[in-house]
């Protein structure tokens, strides 16, 4: 990079978009930094040379509005590293390139980010009982929406017969024919070299996918050691339990850097229209053609979508899947934004009555 000021985050993946998002000159005592772990209450950044925990400030933390103002694996921050670089303070968050959100698990409606700065996300599905292409269509309404490339990574290959797996494979070319798609066995250590190679330095991915399905096991083999913890699937279902219990980045020897995820239970979405028109483009398509704008493609005379389907167009399930997504994230956006309206009024209404008790 040239002249770059901090030449030791080139190691992390930093590029000189962030420090054009930038404001203010970082000086001395400041530095860029950026967040490698997320534990409950700290976390870990690296500016290159060393990596400390870490807290946020107590501005930091009562000026966030919602989960997304704190740090996340995968930030860049502006941190003190303090007592002789053996702990740090996290001051300020750098302008996000790309984010990995998701609806917070449960009947809370809010976003979780999931991550921060992601080039590419692999969704590990097994080629076993655990391939789901309707699934994998979630995943790619999440990774796409927040303007992150996708590629596919199908674990277990030793488990499942040749013309199988070109069939799973094939499947998902036929609808996503840019997405790619590779193959590979933890078992047999097979298909990793491939998978290595599509690997760039200076780049950072993403691991998401169920438990069972070998992310864990696919990092250690990049790393060539096992440094994290796994755990046998259950065999009558082939799931895994969770052997991730939190967000981590690691960089490997050919300079890329992949963040580890717990497996994912629930993945719903909160307003995410840009990942639908993406994941499902020839639906979107058709959806202009409608003979009414407000057109739900569900019953209405006219509807291209309805007929796109009818002809063969869309397949029956993607279809069906189409309408549960696009249900979801508009209930859920409507939710969150009249939660975010009434807490904006109670806020309020807190101000004026400490502005009233001050006058008294």
């Amino acid at each position: 990079m040239e002249n770059n000021p901090f030449p030791d985050l080139e190691l992390l993946g930093f590029d000189p978009w962030f420090l054009e998002q930038t404001e203010d000159p970082v000086h001395d005592p400041f530095e860029i930094a950026r967040v490698t772990a997320v534990h409950k209450d700290a976390y870990t950044i690296s500016n290159g040379r060393a990596s400390v925990n870490a807290e946020i400030t107590g501005k930091l933390m009562f000026t966030a509005e919602s989960p997304q103002d704190y740090p996340v694996v995968g930030d860049w921050v502006v941190a003190q590293f303090l007592d002789e670089n053996t702990f740090g303070i996290i001051h300020d968050i750098l302008s996000r390139k790309t984010t990995l959100m998701r609806k917070t698990p449960g009947k809370k409606i809010d976003h979780q980010l999931i991550a921060a700065n992601i080039d590419t996300a692999m969704v590990v599905q097994a080629l076993d009982d655990d391939f789901n292409l309707r699934r994998l269509e979630r995943y790619l309404v999440m990774i796409n929406d927040g303007n992150i490339r996708p590629l596919v990574l199908l674990s277990k290959r030793d488990l499942v017969p040749a013309a199988e797996i070109e069939q799973k494979v094939q499947f998902i070319s036929n609808t996503y024919p840019d997405l790619t798609v590779a193959t590979l066995s933890n078992l047999e250590e097979s298909g990793l070299d491939e998978i290595n190679g599509l690997l760039e330095s200076g780049k950072t991915y993403c691991l998401l996918g169920s438990s069972g399905v070998g992310k864990t096991t696919l990092l250690n083999n990049f790393l060539g050691k096992a440094e994290y913890e796994t755990a046998a699937v259950r065999e009558k279902d082939s799931k895994g339990r969770h052997t991730t219990t939190q967000r981590q980045l690691v960089r490997l020897e050919n300079g890329a850097m992949i963040v580890d995820t717990p497996g994912m239970r629930e993945l719903g979405f909160v307003g995410m229209e840009t990942g639908i028109q993406e994941t499902f483009p020839e639906i979107e398509a058709l959806a202009d053609q409608c003979r009414y704008r407000d057109c739900s493609h569900t019953q209405e005379e006219g509807c291209a979508v309805i007929g796109g389907v009818k002809d063969g167009i869309i397949q029956e399930e993607r279809y069906q899947n189409y309408l549960k997504v696009q249900k979801e994230s508009s209930f859920n956006e409507m939710s969150y934004l009249e939660k975010r309206q009434k807490d904006k009024q109670f806020g309020k209404m807190i101000k004026t009555v400490l502005k009233h008790s001050k006058n008294k």
